[in-house]
């Protein structure tokens, strides 16, 4: 019984999933380094497999319970009279940082724990899943997350539009420009914090580095919403920001908004050109 359900994973979720999952990538019995293969941009067997329709539900679910929680935790804090009598701003990004530990934890295994279609956009853009793969997924991020602060808004009704909701804009006293900036370096941090914890090469090598990958990817979300909630409310996720929009639909939400999709693509992207052609210059490695 137990080898045939080994084979049912095997044929489902292994055959169609990312090439580098995050903090699963290499727990094998086999610890040497063996460069995975690119992802082909176009992969039509996927679309029949369920395994690619549990994975994007997994991505819905990990990005509902994402605004759930962090969106509530927005509006303790613009609730209370005073930081002080609440977490504080150090209490948001713990719940934003902490909140990604947990899910990309439960969730790595099987749909590779993106929860941000910035994460999605860089991985693609390395090669490591497919492209019916990364618009699934996005499109599922963008749905969780619009229920997750629909959930909220329910539950605060009247505080909810009164709040903010929770929605990401560019606080007076910063430009839109530092408001791009920000989002932009932010979400480097991020998406190169994920391609480093989740290496094949450093994962091959140090056997311990796949539990842990969710620690410094949690870590590394955490300390981004420290630097930059008092300029754009932090963003670096394209789907958290267009749920609360959606849900919230003020002006000056919408006004800021390409800010929260612009940024965090372009930090992906540099993220991502950074980690294959700088840190492991796959580019000049010569084939065998």
């Amino acid at each position: 019984m137990a080898q045939n359900k080994e084979e049912d994973v095997n044929l489902g979720a292994n055959k169609y999933r990312e090439t580098q999952p995050l903090g699963t990538a290499a727990q094998t019995e086999n610890k040497d380094y063996v460069e995975p293969p690119p992802a082909p941009l176009f992969e039509p067997g996927e679309l029949s497999s369920w395994s690619f329709y549990r994975a994007g539900i997994a991505e819905f679910m990990a990005t509902f319970l994402f605004l759930y929680i962090t969106i509530l935790t927005v509006m303790g804090l613009k609730r209370s009279d005073s930081l002080c009598s609440s977490v504080g701003i150090q209490g948001v990004a713990w719940a934003f940082g902490g909140m990604i530990f947990a899910l990309v934890y439960c969730t790595a295994g099987i749909s590779g724990g993106h929860i941000n279609p910035a994460v999605t956009f860089g991985l693609f853009l390395a090669r490591k899943l497919s492209l019916t793969r990364a618009v699934f997924y996005m499109v599922m991020q963008c749905l969780g997350a619009i229920c997750g602060a629909g959930v909220v808004k329910g539950f605060m009704k009247g505080p909810y539009q009164r709040l903010g909701g929770g929605a990401n804009v560019v606080n007076p006293g910063y430009t839109k420009g530092d408001g791009l900036g920000a989002e932009i370096i932010g979400t480097f941090v991020l998406v190169y914090t994920v391609f480093s914890a989740t290496d094949a090469k450093r994962n091959a090598r140090d056997s311990h580095v796949p539990i842990l990958a969710p620690l410094p990817i949690g870590f590394a979300v955490f300390l981004v919403h420290l630097a930059t909630i008092p300029i754009t409310g932090t963003g670096i996720n394209p789907a958290r920001s267009l749920g609360a929009a959606i849900i919230f639909n003020n002006k000056q939400a919408w006004d800021d908004h390409w800010i929260f999709w612009v940024g965090p693509f372009i930090g992906a992207a540099l993220a991502a050109v950074y980690h294959q052609i700088i840190i492991r210059a796959i580019p000049f490695k010569t084939k065998a």
